[in-house]
């Protein structure tokens, strides 16, 4: 089916870039994302694109990204505590990766990006004032919108409103868009010529 974004939902100043609109088609084209309901991190801009499964746009956000850049979590980082986790390793994975909703430590509800590098998509939290993390994600620059240890934070209403309908009850797909190396050498399916 063809890329159909909601623009009713999106105001033009959100729409998904030609990257990731690319992305989209060719994910659809190739079934990769296997009937299932996908979201799309674009780590470049910052932001998180949720789609259906036939490639709907339903809703797009700012995002909080780890605060190193990298496409590449280190390895055994999900085995490790929080505190020794040093400010370089803090990256968020770029891939394809099988989401699968959960539960965290503190009993919320949470989407598994990459179980195995304790990484998830998650309600932005506060607890911590001097992370300043809802200023961030109001402010209209990418600059500032480093901070977690390699957690996709989304605000709140668009957690409740957009993610988890899509991907908090059941498995879905999250596609993270590398920083470091093309798109090409992290999703196979961008290897091939795009559809008609």
């Amino acid at each position: 089916m063809a890329f159909a974004p909601a623009q009713a939902r999106t105001p033009a100043a959100q729409e998904p870039s030609l990257e990731v609109t690319q992305l989209v088609q060719r994910a659809i084209a190739a079934r990769d994302n296997r009937g299932q309901a996908f979201a799309v991190v674009d780590k470049k801009r910052a932001r998180v694109h949720v789609f259906t499964a036939d490639g709907t746009l339903r809703g797009t956000s700012p995002v909080l990204l780890g605060l190193a850049k990298g496409d590449d979590s280190v390895p055994g980082i999900g085995e490790r505590p929080m505190a020794q986790i040093r400010p370089h390793e803090r990256t968020t994975p770029a891939g394809r990766f099988a989401s699968e909703p959960g539960v965290n430590t503190h009993g919320e509800d949470i989407v598994w990006v990459d179980y195995d590098a304790a990484v998830s998509m998650h309600r932005v939290r506060t607890a911590n004032k001097a992370d300043r993390r809802l200023e961030r994600l109001a402010t209209p620059t990418i600059a500032d919108n480093r901070i977690s240890y390699g957690c996709i934070n989304v605000p709140a209403a668009f957690y409740d409103g957009y993610v988890k309908p899509a991907l908090g009850s059941t498995r879905g797909v999250v596609y993270v868009m590398p920083e470091t190396e093309s798109a090409e050498r992290r999703f196979s399916f961008m290897r091939t010529p795009p559809p008609p």
